[in-house]
């Protein structure tokens, strides 16, 4: 199974949100109907950047590693200012 890092970021609000799925168009699916708690304060969604894994452990080690203070100055190198 193929496993996705991707990060999302905000049409309305300078906001980003990484997550990980087996199942991308499903997962931003949910995101822009509204399914996720975070997600649903700030329609509409787009994705901007995906990372592709071969097994979930990798995937979640990105993920997290994504979220941490290191992980998101990254990001702001790779795609700006949002929060």
């Amino acid at each position: 199974m193929v496993y996705f890092v991707y990060i999302l970021s905000s049409l309305s609000t300078p906001k980003t949100y990484v997550g990980f799925t087996n199942n991308l168009e499903r997962r931003l699916g949910e995101h822009n109907s509204g399914k996720s708690s975070f997600t649903k304060k700030f329609l509409p969604w787009q994705l901007i950047h995906v990372e592709e894994f071969s097994n979930k452990v990798e995937a979640i080690k990105r993920e997290k590693y994504l979220k941490t203070t290191n992980g998101r100055i990254f990001l702001k190198s790779l795609f700006g200012e949002k929060k």
